[in-house]
């Protein structure tokens, strides 16, 4: 039988006493979701008040989901994501329901996903947004992207099908391409449909409804800002996507047709009548400049840029029907470039810019840029024909503040320089090299000269046609006379800098040197006379300038040098916290042996590379016994000033071994020099008196403070000595009837009269409000 007593301890006891507290003080987890389910005819909206509701709904709580999924509540969601709320509500208000209804159709749940991606009633609900009148509310447009690329991303087959079925799904979402976002849903469908099979499926359907080409049409100046706007990024996006997914697969990848569509000489040709047939907007030639410029970006992985392209001699694939459908369109970038659609004239920092660059042509001249950075023959012999490098020059020193122009200037300098250099590379490297050799008239014995050659034209154009040398001392020339007459300096001379130490560096040394020499040979005496003074001098001396480094590392030095210092404290501060524990403590048996820093206090400081470190090699606490200044004086008074001797019963110098501790001790805080020194003339000093010299160094002076600072000192005086000197045999040190006392300063040190002559204090302890003068 069972104790009565012990029941207590009875495990089914002991569960029903923590079931009743359970219940008695409220301690379960059920969520103000749960607590709203289970009233009667709740509704959704009472539900999307409570601030839990999406945190549920991504735990998959049961009882939420199955009234979310039902009939009624998926209707109710759709229709908050897909039509405008009432106007008499505020504007904070308005959308709250719309943004919760969005995030829990889009919340990733499989069991909302299957309930919304399987009715197609629902879907068709979700469609009938596009048809409607542009433009769209763009925050529930926003919502009606989101639905739909969660549906294409997780229910990709069911979703796809339904879109296919409708007609005039492409022709929507292009009707609305001026809300960005139906851009992104337009994206949506070429980048995240898996598997490979099912995109390129997709690709084709698009393809099919001749979407490139509809989006083409939409740069056009009859259309508004946005829609050209967003068609132009929208093809650039297909472009970077289609090669970017195409470079992925490891195995041959299915040749994209949008791609392939973008590339064709039909559509470049299309999209160069759109901008230049016509009136000319400055938005549609930029935006139609920008689908060319991403045409001819460098399909190889991994290009960082033009220059960088240039300088590292990466071998770029660009379409060809690219280039043939650009090149007879060069006289138009030409012609773009002299006469640019009208702007007005904008305030700058500098003044007033009557006549302001423009996008327009800052974006031609980056297409010529990627022009010649292809390295085309023909395109390089339009350019030649036109003197479009020679336009670009006189905007270069015409605009003298506009460096987005001056970089593109260089780049196409940078361009014909290093192309130049691969070609002629490519030339000598013969048949083995795979290349086949550029054609020549004549005998093909007869070795062509260097400035015939075909890659040579644009060196050639460059430094004869164009005047480079000569432009680039002229304009250095101005500079320096503005600059003389208390001028700025202008703002292009850092990129004709860089110029002309390209220019320096091929005709020394460079791949092309045997070339730029030739034509250099051909200017003037005058001119070569001036070139070579300019860069022995002038260009020099600006280099010598610019290769200064803006931060001095003088005063740096490497972490290991850290390990020659003697500390890691800084002087002031380890000396106050020295004197400090020598003045608080008393002097007991264990003193000698705790006195001083720790040996971990002493260990090295990573974190710690302040300036003051470098003079930690002053620390000193030796008294320089030799000096007979008022300083020494007052310290030996100080040291005769309330002292306590140590209990009689401990003897403190037993063994040799608390004699050595002790020499170790003392020699960190002062070395064995000054112990020497107050062993040698410590008789000397016993005949001065306390007070004398005393009012000649002030207590707060920088000397006065130094000489106190060292607590190493022998005392031979009738007072007493404040610490005794260890370093002679035991029998000299019971020969001194002076006992060892402990050193006590206070406020009667400080004081201008003679410490003799003032008046006893209580002996004991340092009173810490007379350490002011350490701190200051």
């Amino acid at each position: 039988m069972k104790d009565p007593s012990r029941r207590s301890e009875d495990p089914e006891c002991c569960n029903s006493v923590a079931g009743t507290m359970f219940w008695k003080f409220d301690l379960s987890t059920t969520s103000h979701v749960d607590k709203l389910l289970d009233k009667e005819g709740v509704t959704l909206r009472e539900l999307m008040d409570g601030e839990d509701i999406l945190q549920e709904c991504k735990a998959q709580n049961r009882k939420l989901l199955d009234f979310l999924c039902r009939r009624q509540s998926m209707e109710e969601l759709v229709g908050l994501v897909t039509q405008d709320p009432a106007l008499d509500l505020e504007e904070r208000a308005r959308f709250k329901y719309p943004n919760t209804a969005c995030e829990l159709l889009t919340c990733d749940v499989p069991q909302i996903n299957d309930r919304l991606g399987g009715d197609e009633t629902l879907l068709n609900v979700l469609y009938n947004f596009l048809d409607r009148e542009p433009p769209l509310n763009p925050l529930l447009a926003s919502f009606f992207s989101k639905t739909i690329g969660n549906l294409i991303a997780r229910k990709t087959e069911q979703v796809i099908a339904f879109l296919r079925k409708k007609d005039k799904f492409i022709s929507l979402v292009l009707k609305h391409i001026g809300t960005s976002a139906l851009m992104d849903l337009l994206l949506r469908l070429v980048s995240c449909v898996e598997p490979a099979g099912l995109r390129q499926e997709v690709l084709h359907w698009l393809n099919e409804e001749r979407t490139i080409q509809r989006l083409v049409e939409l740069i056009h100046p009859s259309q508004d800002e946005d829609r050209q706007s967003n068609a132009s990024q929208t093809l650039c996006d297909i472009i970077r996507l289609g090669r970017e997914q195409g470079g992925q697969l490891l195995e041959a990848p299915q040749p994209d047709p949008l791609l392939m569509v973008l590339e064709s000489q039909e559509c470049v040709e299309q999209l160069l009548r759109n901008m230049f047939d016509g009136v000319q907007t400055e938005l549609c030639l930029v935006s139609g400049t920008q689908v060319l410029l991403t045409l001819l970006e460098p399909r190889r992985a991994g290009s960082e840029g033009l220059l960088d392209s240039c300088s590292q001699d990466r071998s770029c694939t660009v379409s060809p029907g690219v280039l043939r459908g650009v090149e007879p369109r060069l006289k138009d970038f030409h012609q773009l470039l002299l006469s640019p659609p009208k702007k007005a004239a904008i305030l700058t920092t500098v003044g007033v810019l009557e006549e302001p660059l423009g996008n327009a042509r800052l974006h031609s001249a980056r297409l010529v840029a990627a022009l010649l950075h292809t390295g085309t023959p023909s395109v390089n012999q339009e350019l030649c024909r036109l003197n479009t490098m020679g336009l670009l020059l006189d905007l270069f020193f015409k605009y003298t503040w506009n460096n987005f122009l001056h970089l593109q200037v260089e780049l196409c300098i940078a361009a014909i320089l290093s192309h130049a250099a691969r070609e002629d590379r490519a030339a000598t490297s013969g048949p083995e090299g795979g290349l086949e050799p550029p054609p020549s008239s004549g005998d093909p014995a007869t070795p062509q000269p260097a400035s015939s050659r075909p890659e040579s034209t644009m060196v050639a154009h460059l430094f004869q046609k164009c005047c480079l040398v000569q432009r680039i001392l002229e304009a250095w020339e101005a500079n320096d006379h503005t600059q003389a007459a208390g001028g700025m300096r202008r703002g292009n001379m850092g990129h004709l800098t860089r110029i002309a130490n390209a220019v320096v560096q091929n005709l020394e040394g460079g791949p092309l040197q045997s070339q730029v020499s030739e034509v250099f040979r051909g200017l003037p005496g005058d001119c070569r006379g001036r070139w070579e003074s300019f860069v022995e001098e002038t260009l020099s001396e600006a280099n010598r300038r610019n290769a200064v480094d803006l931060v001095s590392t003088h005063h740096l030095h490497p972490s290991s040098e850290d390990e020659d210092m003697e500390g890691v404290f800084p002087n002031e501060l380890s000396l106050q916290q020295a004197f400090s524990e020598y003045q608080v403590q008393q002097m007991t048996a264990t003193f000698v042996d705790q006195f001083g820093f720790s040996d971990e206090e002493f260990a090295e400081q990573d974190d710690s590379v302040n300036a003051p470190f470098d003079r930690i090699a002053e620390i000193s606490f030796s008294v320089d016994a030799d000096d007979d200044s008022p300083g020494a004086v007052l310290f030996e008074a100080c040291c005769s000033d309330h002292i306590q001797p140590f209990d009689e019963d401990d003897d403190l110098w037993e063994d040799e071994e608390t004699h050595r501790t002790a020499r170790v001790t003392r020699a960190r805080f002062g070395g064995p020099h000054a112990s020497e020194r107050c062993r040698k003339d410590g008789p000397e000093r016993r005949g001065q008196g306390a007070g004398e010299g005393a009012d000649a160094a002030p207590a707060g002076s920088p000397r006065a403070a130094s000489r106190q600072e060292g607590p190493c000192v022998e005392g031979g005086s009738e007072a007493g000595s404040p610490w005794a000197v260890f370093d002679g045999p035991l029998t000299s040190m019971t020969a001194d009837p002076a006992p060892a006392v402990a050193l006590d300063v206070g406020s009667s040190v400080w004081a201008a009269g003679s410490p003799s002559t003032s008046a006893p204090e209580e002996k004991g302890w340092a009173k810490f409000t007379d350490f002011q003068p350490f701190c200051w």
